[in-house]
């Protein structure tokens, strides 16, 4: 097991850990099964559907193979490379150099590329970026991502419902319950789960770099794409749903100022990204 599968159990287990507490301390005996089942219920919809719903918010139109012969055919070498189906490829029309990945698994996977990276980027770096996002799906992220996303919203929908019980009496089960304590884990709780996944994210973006540059055999295509596609990102606006940044080979909101942006960032630092791909970590 490497240590971005390692670290990716103990981010999931963690995030586990804090629907119960926050469960018992906010919601009693009940309380992290009821936001756990809403959560499923909510996330499990979203990860059915994902690919219909990330490719319409993206804009996204399905790609000719006569007008783009070579990403059709760097993407059959690679599928059939890393033993996949051949996905459904799109183009969207925002003009920042970036791409995704997404589908419930391979059998239903996705991939968008935007007319911007079509333009910075040569064939050989572009085939580096399409080895990451293929291993997203061979590496089941967004299975990953959506297992972590319902329990974070089990913890909102928890953290939700004892900050209206604290501001009108308490929980119910337990008149001795402080109502400080309350507020204070409602308010801090979901903080807490939305910092476990994006330290997740990142840890699969690492694994995304590893396993692309493993695929074709070669880092440095991909390091010197994410060097290209980072420098555009500052420069060029995008359009996308902060909900739907993460899926972006780079985070599309680069450009925006943000204050404490690294601790929120659900991309790993590009030059940590683009040093191991350089230093040969995909290797081991």
């Amino acid at each position: 097991m490497n240590k971005n599968t390692f670290k990716t159990f103990i981010l999931l287990a963690a995030i586990g850990g804090l629907l119960v507490g926050v469960g018992r301390v906010l919601g009693g005996t009940g309380g992290a099964v009821i936001g756990l089942m809403l959560g499923v219920g909510i996330v499990g919809f979203s990860y059915w559907n994902s690919d219909k719903l990330a490719i319409r918010a993206a804009r996204a139109v399905p790609a000719d193979e006569a007008q783009m012969p070579e990403y059709f055919r760097i993407m059959r070498e690679l599928t059939r490379q890393a033993g996949m189906p051949m996905p459904r490829l799109y183009v969207t029309p925002d003009m920042q150099p970036n791409a995704f990945a997404t589908g419930r698994n391979p059998e239903h996977a996705a991939v968008a590329v935007t007319q911007g990276i079509l333009q910075i980027l040569d064939w050989d770096e572009l085939r580096g970026v399409l080895a990451h996002e293929i291993s997203h799906v061979g590496n089941r992220d967004i299975l990953i991502g959506s297992i972590a996303a319902a329990v974070a919203t089990g913890i909102s929908f928890i953290a939700n419902m004892a900050m209206w019980g604290a501001m009108f009496g308490g929980r119910g089960d337990d008149d001795d319950a402080n109502p400080a304590v309350l507020l204070l884990t409602a308010i801090l709780a979901p903080m807490a789960a939305g910092l476990l996944q994006m330290a997740l994210s990142r840890s699969r973006e690492f694994e995304a770099d590893r396993s692309g540059a493993r695929l074709i055999g070669d880092g440095e295509p991909l390091a010197r794409a994410l060097e290209k596609l980072d420098m555009a990102a500052h420069r060029i606006p995008m359009d996308v749903n902060p909900a739907q940044a993460q899926a972006y080979i780079v985070n599309p909101l680069t450009g925006r100022r943000v204050q404490f942006a690294k601790l929120f960032t659900t991309h790993p630092p590009m030059e940590e990204r683009v040093g191991r791909l350089r230093a040969g970590e995909w290797r081991s």
